[in-house]
């Protein structure tokens, strides 16, 4: 918001002056913005495991606070700078940058023991996370027997979930029937006498140091509105709650929607949604992968995905489940997040294929279906209708702009535009940092 330099007009008066004062002042309700402010959400546009971590990390040099707005421990994400590789699973990614302002939001569940320690392996390995590292006093906490009862509960389903056994659906359950425990609820003293022994014991050694990090986070951004903000989901929206493949999901918000529960700001304050996506699919543990390689005629190159994409969890070290391109799930992330522009990762995993395919559409008991299904029965019958591109037979990683690319990549990154309807902004190909071509700044409005 500006306003001319200079004389306030005789003709204003009293009452303009003090309006003048008040529109210039942070107000007390409300969440307006300044005019060079933005708040950008990133969002897994697939399975998880997209690559946010680094585009997150990338991103945050032209932000001044990255929020993290849901999931737990069991997210992971690998940040490689100069060849030097962190695992994170908690902190957001754009700690890295000595002058970011990285905060733990309300739609999170925090386990102490794991958050303490992935502080400690940043200040081991030189970064100074001193007055940073904050967390929202709204966001849950994971307690030990949540863990137990995590690995117990899938342990006993007919269908196992394949959770990470973090405790995080059991925590997101409490939440859920109001019995979870907050971080502001440290300071309640008759909130605490209500846990079990095992539990106050296992919370005293935290409470000061917890509570010593928390913020109020509304109001944190709300006085803060000129600042840009990076607002970063974990997994991907097909394990979001509500829009996945229920009941194969996280138990947590990860879609677009719930950067503004989870980053506690309105909806109507996120400026940008920006979807990140693998040339390929992946997916780890159980539930529908309807464009997954045929492990009988397809295995060779499965494991060659696999193995050149890296395709481990950062969390579980399980290998990923490996699959084509799934367009018919990108085009439903890009329309219920009202993705702006789409964020591609692990071009470079093709570079020596002579061919290439994606899925456009569905078979489905004879049936060529081009809508995302709700249902897991339609999913797990799915056979991709696949569509084959030429491949590049050549390396990627001296492109320092999109037009360096060879045509065929560019005819593949198109083609995808077109089908999603959706721009590609950002090109991944490779770890590093400076692996990253940028078409657009999301930055921009």
């Amino acid at each position: 918001m500006k306003f001319n330099q200079g004389k306030i007009p005789p003709s204003i008066g009293r009452m303009g002056i003090q309006l003048l004062i008040n529109l210039a002042s942070p107000p007390l309700f409300g969440y307006l913005k300044m005019e060079d402010s933005m708040n950008v959400v990133v969002i897994g546009a697939q399975w998880g495991d997209e690559g946010k971590g680094k585009i997150v990390d990338y991103l945050a040099n032209e932000a001044q606070v990255i929020v993290r707005y849901s999931g737990g421990a069991n997210a992971g994400h690998t940040i490689v700078i100069g060849g030097e590789e962190y695992a994170l699973h908690l902190i957001p990614s754009g700690v890295f940058y000595a002058d970011k302002i990285a905060i733990l939001g309300a739609g999170m569940v925090i386990d102490p023991v794991a958050f303490f320690s992935e502080l400690e392996m940043l200040e081991g390995r030189g970064i100074d996370t001193e007055g940073r590292v904050f967390i929202s006093n709204r966001a849950h906490i994971v307690l030990p027997r949540y863990i137990r009862l995590d690995k117990d509960r899938d342990d006993a389903r007919k269908n196992p979930i394949g959770t990470t056994g973090r405790g995080i659906g059991i925590s997101y359950s409490m939440k859920s029937d109001r019995d979870g425990i907050r971080i502001a609820d440290l300071a309640w003293k008759e909130k605490l006498e209500e846990l079990e022994a095992e539990d106050r014991e296992f919370l005293a050694p935290y409470i000061d140091r917890l509570l010593a990090m928390s913020v109020d986070l509304f109001s944190y951004l709300n006085h803060r509105k000129n600042y840009q903000v990076l607002f970063e989901g974990a997994q991907g929206t097909l394990l979001d709650l509500d829009l996945g493949t229920y009941p194969y999901v996280s138990s947590g918000m990860s879609c677009a929607a719930g950067a503004a529960i989870g980053g506690c700001i309105g909806p109507r304050a996120i400026d940008k949604v920006l979807g990140v996506f693998k040339a390929y699919s992946t997916r780890v543990g159980n539930g529908p992968l309807p464009s997954e390689f045929d492990p009988g005629s397809e295995d060779e190159l499965c494991r060659f995905v696999r193995d050149t994409g890296r395709e481990y969890g950062v969390t579980t070290g399980r290998p990923r489940r490996c699959g084509y391109l799934d367009l018919v799930s990108l085009r439903y992330a890009c329309l219920t997040n009202s993705v702006d522009s789409l964020v591609m990762t692990h071009l470079d995993v093709y570079d020596t294929l002579a061919e290439i395919k994606a899925c456009t559409a569905y078979r489905i008991d004879g049936k060529i279906v081009e809508a995302f299904p709700a249902s897991v029965p339609d999913l797990n019958r799915a056979v991709p209708v696949l569509r084959s591109f030429p491949g590049w037979k050549r390396s990627l990683a001296n492109a320092l702009t999109y037009e360096e690319f060879p045509v065929e990549a560019m005819e593949y990154i198109e083609f995808i535009e077109r089908f999603c309807e959706t721009p590609i902004d950002i090109v991944s190909v490779g770890y590093d940092r400076k692996a990253t071509i940028i078409r657009k700044s999301p930055w921009t409005r």
